[in-house]
Formats: structure tokens, sequence, C-alpha cells
């Protein structure tokens, strides 16, 4: 159910954890299968996401609309680490304010330039940070957390300038 309902961001609270790890998991999965590394597949479980959430409301805002989660961001120092839109509100403002709010927190930290990691074959995510002022600074290898060490990732950079809180 579409809505273009303006989103309502707040920061995240442990009630919302097991929101963000749906939406994270399902949006992950949309976003990943097919473009990443076997062993970064294998460990990415809907339960390796509902161990996370918790672990990472702090550095979470949640967009809502209608009452429910409908996305969330989250920053960490000058990184947007994720970005994820439920299915059924992409298309809507939910992904912008969220992308928005990430900048925001980025310069609130006094940051001047922000930037995020795009999985090689994710065209939708990457055309959607192009349009929205994001510069693909070329490919690098993003070492993606796990329980038996990092997982290289190729990876594109993308970096924005944001505005740093005076």
């Amino acid at each position: 159910m579409t809505t273009h309902e303006e989103p309502a961001l707040r920061p995240a609270t442990h009630a919302d954890a097991a929101d963000v790890a749906r939406i994270w998991h399902e949006g992950w999965a949309d976003g990943h299968l097919g473009h990443v590394p076997a062993a970064l597949l294998a460990v990415r479980t809907a339960h390796s996401f509902g161990l996370r959430a918790p672990q990472r409301i702090t550095d979470t805002v949640v967009a809502v609309v209608g009452g429910a989660v409908a996305g969330f961001v989250m920053v960490v120092d000058d990184e947007v680490e994720q970005v994820y839109v439920a299915a059924d509100h992409r298309g809507t403002r939910v992904a912008k304010a969220l992308l928005a709010a990430a900048e925001q927190r980025v310069a609130e930290k006094g940051h001047t330039r922000a930037w995020l990691a795009v999985v090689n074959g994710n065209t939708r995510a990457r055309r959607f940070y192009e349009r929205n002022g994001w510069t693909d600074e070329g490919l690098f290898e993003y070492l993606a957390a796990s329980d038996n060490g990092p997982i290289h990732v190729p990876c594109h950079r993308y970096a924005k300038r944001v505005a740093a809180a005076d």
C-alpha cells in the first residue's frame, strides 16, 4: 500500500528494531543478490539482521508513514552506512528524506563530505544517489564485517559535499 504521505523522521528506538531488521534484510537481498561474494550471502541471513539491528539503534533514523516504519538510514562518522526503504514505499518521498537526514547528520558531526558504498550491480541505488547530487568516485573494495573476519566486496564509492554545522 504505497502512500505519498510525507514521512516523519525521528531517531530509532529499540521498539523499531524488528521493523528495521525486516526492511534491512529484504532491501539488502533486493540490492545485493547476484552482486556480492557467496561468503557474504552466507552470513547475511534474516537472523543476522535481527541481531545487528538492535545493536545499531543509536546510529539509526527511521522514516514513519501512516504510523509504521517505512525505511531507515544509519550513519557512522562521515559514512552513510545503510539506506533502506520498505518495498511498498519505494518511489515515494521516503528515500530522499532519509538521505537528506543522513547528509545532515554527517554535517552535524563536523564533516564536510559524506560517503557511502554501493555494490557494483545495484544500478537502482546508483541512479538514485546520482540524481541526488552524489558523485561516483570509482571502484573500491568494501570490507564487510563478519564473524570470520572482513569479506571483500567490490563496490563504488559515492561522495557528496555537505555543509558542516556552524
